[in-house]
């Protein structure tokens, strides 16, 4: 397999996901950009870390009346809540509604499923080799945007 050969599949399965992903949004009436932000936030509870309105907007080079509008969309929809911080009100934190993680479980299943069942056909090692090429995929594809914002 060449390098070309891995481009045009990782291209095949970044339209397929689009796709799938595409239809969740388009059945709870969500914007692309709206998916990326609930995503963003999801990341951000499981790693136990505060998100706040600015540090949505940033991860998603959105401007403050962009977010804005954004969190208003989400909010509408019930899928998050903003709310202060217990330890300093003056900050506010991004959170997503139990009910929007469990509809977003629910729908992403069969994916999840799926993609373990490929995933277990690899031995260990082979896991390891193909870990590391998303990780380095991941990190060219984040430099190469950057090339073009400069």
């Amino acid at each position: 397999m060449t390098a070309y050969d891995l481009m045009v599949l990782i291209r095949r399965l970044n339209v397929e996901s689009d796709r799938f992903v595409e239809g969740f949004a388009v059945g709870h009436r969500l914007h692309r950009t709206d998916m990326n932000a609930l995503v963003v936030i999801l990341d951000a509870h499981l790693a136990g870390r505060p998100l706040s309105p600015g540090g949505l907007g940033a991860a998603l080079n959105l401007s403050a009346p962009a977010t804005t509008a954004l969190l208003g969309r989400l909010e509408q929809a019930g899928h998050v809540v903003r709310r202060r911080d217990a330890g300093d009100r003056r900050k506010v934190e991004v959170v997503m509604n139990e009910q929007a993680v469990e509809l977003a479980g629910t729908f992403f299943a069969p994916l999840a499923r799926r993609l373990t069942a490929a995933i277990d056909a690899f031995t260990p090692a082979e896991q390891e080799v193909v870990g590391r090429f998303l990780a380095d995929a991941i990190e060219a594809t984040v430099a190469a945007r950057k090339e073009h914002e400069a």
